[in-house]
């Protein structure tokens, strides 16, 4: 069936358009890490320039096994012969839902290509609402009432698709949810698979992040990859982790035929790189931990701006997205900008302020919400230079050119609701 161009590539492209025009710009719909590359990955792909041979299907033993050391280090028991390396993580999930068959469940609202994904591979997505502060995990109970009444009507759920941690609400699950998760998918005989890409970017770093994998190992599949937590995606390179059990054993024979006539096998200076990295070295955690703190400190204060132009926001916990919500000043936004859904009001912020973000809509939300994905990580600069500097800044939104991003955007919100709040105000003064 014909699929659109994915919205979080089509709003970069329009960024890029108007980039290019000489018109101002806010970049807040591409969800790209937006920091430089370490120079001993650098170095490390560089030494594999001479590895030209295709390699494994599955990849090489050298990336499987330090992959499946990572999860290990995490709580999720993991084995080598069951981990699969691929051009990214996306092309992952895409061969796992066709070797999984069937619809699958997912959050509601979730990643773009979860739904688009599952209509590519013939089948049919079931939303299912996320709690509010529990983003990308569908709340087990009405999972279980979902799955139970699509099967009542012939339809053949067979998975269930969350992110640990969230995109787009940038949310965390926590283990009381993953729990009733991981009973719901055994009792309904589903397998979980857990896009877990944003998992080391966690704002607190004592807080404690749960898989399902921990709580249901049997049947639940670990995605991750390098393109959020080391700002590689350009490099294309993920990994799949399948349960050790009769399903995970053949889902692993599904996804290597897949991954056999679709890509044969993930670029081999690539996977070098990527085992280097996936041994975790100190250098490599420290230049993850200041990643964390950066995109920390930017998505609050961005959060704080959404915040104080009357929009609620579900606090952010890790990796660089927020999802406010402007429902409470709907009828004002109708009467002063004439929008009534999502898509017209980021259309308004792009051709009006050139804002780019995404609708709430392309999360497979109602087309009237007016909650919309906010990226924040495009905001560090448009030189390596400049992002360095924010990696290394003690206080990053002091930087000139982040200070005029988060200036720019307190502007526009404070056009867009000016009459909004100045009628709350009044109200507020006469009720005093």
């Amino acid at each position: 069936m014909p699929v659109s161009l994915s919205a979080t590539l089509a709003v970069n492209e329009a960024i890029a358009q108007r980039r290019r025009s000489g018109l101002p710009v806010l970049p807040l719909g591409f969800g790209e890490a937006g920091l430089p590359v370490h120079p001993v990955l650098r170095e490390a792909l560089s030494r594999g320039a001479g590895m030209n041979t295709y390699g494994p299907v599955a990849g090489t033993w050298e990336l499987r096994e330090a992959a499946a050391g990572y999860w290990e280090r995490r709580g999720i028991p993991a084995d080598p012969a069951l981990t699969l390396a691929g051009p990214g993580s996306k092309p992952l999930l895409y061969g796992m839902l066709l070797a999984l068959g069937g619809d699958a469940a997912i959050a509601a609202p979730s990643w773009v290509s979860y739904a688009a994904q599952t209509c590519l591979a013939g089948q049919r997505p079931l939303p299912v609402p996320a709690a509010p502060e529990h983003g990308g995990v569908p709340q087990p109970d009405l999972l279980a009432a979902a799955v139970t009444d699509a099967r009542n009507r012939g339809r053949e759920v067979r998975s269930v698709i969350v992110t640990v941690p969230d995109n787009p609400t940038g949310t965390l699950a926590g283990p009381e949810t993953l729990r009733l998760l991981a009973e719901t998918a055994r009792e309904l005989d589903l397998v979980i698979v857990s896009d877990e890409i944003y998992r080391d970017l966690v704002y607190d770093p004592r807080a404690e992040v749960h898989s399902p994998a921990e709580f249901a190992p049997e049947r639940t599949v670990v995605s991750t990859g390098v393109s959020k937590n080391l700002a590689l995606g350009g490099w294309r390179l993920g990994t799949v982790r399948l349960p050790d059990s009769d399903t995970g054993r053949r889902l692993w024979r599904g996804l290597l035929g897949v991954a056999s006539e679709i890509w044969s096998s993930p670029a081999a200076p690539v996977q070098q790189a990527a085992a280097y990295a996936y041994t975790e070295p100190e250098e490599i955690t420290e230049h993850i931990a200041r990643s964390r703190r950066l995109h920390g400190i930017v998505a609050e204060a961005v959060t704080e701006r959404f915040r104080s132009a009357g929009a609620r926001v579900a606090q952010p916990q890790a990796g660089f997205y927020l999802y406010p919500d402007f429902a409470g000043m709907r009828s004002h936004l109708t009467a002063e900008l004439g929008v009534g859904t999502g898509s017209e009001l980021t259309s308004h912020l792009l051709e009006q302020y050139g804002m780019g973000v995404l609708p709430a809509q392309e999360f497979g939300e109602d087309p009237h919400a007016l909650r919309m994905r906010v990226a924040t990580s495009q905001l560090y600069g448009e030189t390596e230079e400049q992002r360095y500097a924010a990696l290394h800044a003690e206080t990053p939104t002091e930087l000139p050119w982040v200070r005029a991003h988060l200036d720019r955007l307190e502007e526009v919100l404070g056009e867009v609701t000016r009459l909004w709040r100045e009628d709350r105000g009044m109200a507020d003064a006469q009720a005093g």
